[in-house]
């Protein structure tokens, strides 16, 4: 049976963190806010809890799952042949919506999908979830719905799509928006927008004025 909590609730919200975190490091699954959409996650280094997380939204590994971090400085020891230009864009939209696509450290034991050898990082601006990735570290992080349906921004909404494939939910209330998060990819020597959602190419060209865009 899934647990729900309130994290808006003082008391709600240590307990809640408490059990999610001891729900990750069990390798099972938790439903978190954050500044995009509701979002579940699991141990990103737990190849059975990523391809629970998968098979709970009816997700094929050629869709890979991205990670959320709580801090930038945890990329050091996720991804490498990071640029400077890409070191500009964590500066300037860290944490908030932004993905940045690039490529992972190869010594990393780790099974998000098909990622080619590259994963797609974030730092979300969500005291909640910079919290609970604080304590659990980096995590597998999808948007908390059946493929296929909208992104949720309540927790309702995820509930009622993911049920008890989730072991806890973390209720912080509507999120800001349903716009997801930008995705950038840094593996290139000029970045490349891959998909324009909360930030504008406008807004990233501020940073990276070469920025190109896919088609």
């Amino acid at each position: 049976m899934a647990r729900r909590y309130d994290t808006n609730d003082a008391t709600d919200r240590v307990t809640g963190l408490r059990e999610a975190a001891s729900a990750v490091r069990r390798g099972e699954l938790v439903v978190l806010p954050t500044d995009t959409v509701y979002g579940i996650g699991a141990d990103a280094f737990s190849q059975e809890a990523v391809g629970d997380l998968l098979q709970a939204k009816g997700r094929g590994r050629n869709m890979p799952t991205p990670v959320l971090i709580g801090s930038p400085n945890t990329l050091h020891g996720l991804v490498t042949d990071f640029s400077e230009l890409a070191w500009e864009l964590v500066d300037a939209f860290w944490p908030g919506a932004l993905t940045l696509v690039a490529r992972h450290q190869p010594s990393l034991t780790w099974d998000l999908g098909e990622t080619r050898g590259t994963v797609a990082v974030r730092m979300p601006l969500h005291p909640v979830a910079i919290e609970l990735l604080t304590e659990v570290g980096p995590m597998a992080v999808s948007s908390a719905n059946l493929t296929g349906h909208p992104a949720p921004e309540n927790c309702d909404a995820a509930q009622e799509m993911l049920g008890d494939s989730v072991s806890v939910y973390l209720d912080g209330g509507p999120t800001p928006g349903n716009v997801p998060s930008s995705i950038v990819d840094v593996t290139r020597e000029v970045p490349m927008l891959l998909r324009e959602g909360a930030l504008s190419a406008e807004e990233l060209r501020k940073v990276v004025p070469d920025l190109e865009v896919a088609n």
